[in-house]
């Protein structure tokens, strides 16, 4: 990351903004509508924005003083771009990580750009303080990593799938929102004498501490590579290991966490567009 005379501008990257105010009152309000309407993806955003705090600067920081991360930065590639090219993942071989990528995003109407709408309209009610471009990239990226890590992790877009794979996503970006928001899935969640709702999410979570740094991955490199040769590559646990039991497939009128579905729900994201 250099300025057009050469010199160096890590220094610049480095200094962190002012930090953010925590919003504990408008997250549980989002939570409450959250849990009664699971499909209000833009809830989720709004959540991880009010409880922001130092959060987020903390990832910044940590992609910022890994090299991979700064040569992203100053590659800027756009993963969005690259996930949203249809056309280029199908002639990917069967069983590569865009392939699959693509089945998933195809099986459940989704389309890459459906979190940015989402994240847009959470945006419309509440001002954000802007970032500056270092920043923004990242936190564009990030976003764009959500269901790509479904991919990775085998977590499916049900109810269950979600809630595992924020649970997974919370052990590599630590933050209050996602904490909250799993730690309702939880509580919300089917209760049994072995907890194995709950020792699950605690899995999913492990798998995500155990992995490489998932967030200075050059994902546009790997696409063409297969599922498992990616997985082993970035120490992920393939599913059948990490849950040797199955994964969990349910959603609300199983019993699962009612909010759990809000990411990857095909309905609101095309709302939200």
């Amino acid at each position: 990351m250099t300025t057009t005379d050469g010199t160096d501008n890590l220094q610049a990257a480095q200094a962190a903004p002012e930090a953010r105010k925590t919003e504990w009152r408008r997250a549980w309000r989002a939570l409450q509508g959250l849990i009664a309407d699971p499909q209000r993806t833009d809830l989720v955003f709004e959540i991880g924005d009010a409880l922001a705090g130092p959060s987020y600067e903390r990832s910044f920081q940590r992609f910022l003083a890994h090299p991979d991360g700064r040569r992203l930065l100053e590659e800027r590639p756009s993963l969005l771009e690259a996930l949203g090219d249809r056309a280029t993942l199908a002639t990917l071989p069967v069983g590569s990580l865009g392939r699959s990528y693509l089945e998933f995003m195809e099986a459940g109407k989704l389309t890459a750009d459906g979190l940015v709408a989402a994240e847009a309209m959470a945006q419309r009610r509440y001002a954000t303080p802007e970032s500056d471009r270092d920043r923004q990239f990242f936190g564009d990226r990030i976003r764009d990593m959500h269901d790509l890590w479904h991919v990775l992790t085998g977590y499916g877009m049900d109810e269950a799938g979600e809630a595992a794979n924020l649970a997974f996503t919370q052990a590599q970006i630590p933050t209050r929102g996602i904490a909250l928001i799993v730690l309702a899935a939880a509580a919300i969640g089917p209760k049994d004498g072995r907890l194995t709702w709950q020792r699950y999410l605690l899995r999913a979570w492990r798998r995500g501490r155990c992995a490489k740094l998932l967030t200075v991955v050059p994902y546009e490199r790997l696409l063409a590579l297969p599922l498992g040769e990616v997985r082993a590559m970035l120490d992920i646990e393939p599913p059948d290991v990490a849950h040797p039991e199955g994964v969990i497939v349910a959603s609300r009128v199983d019993g699962a966490v009612p909010m759990a579905a809000a990411l990857n729900s095909a309905e609101h994201r095309r709302a939200a567009a």
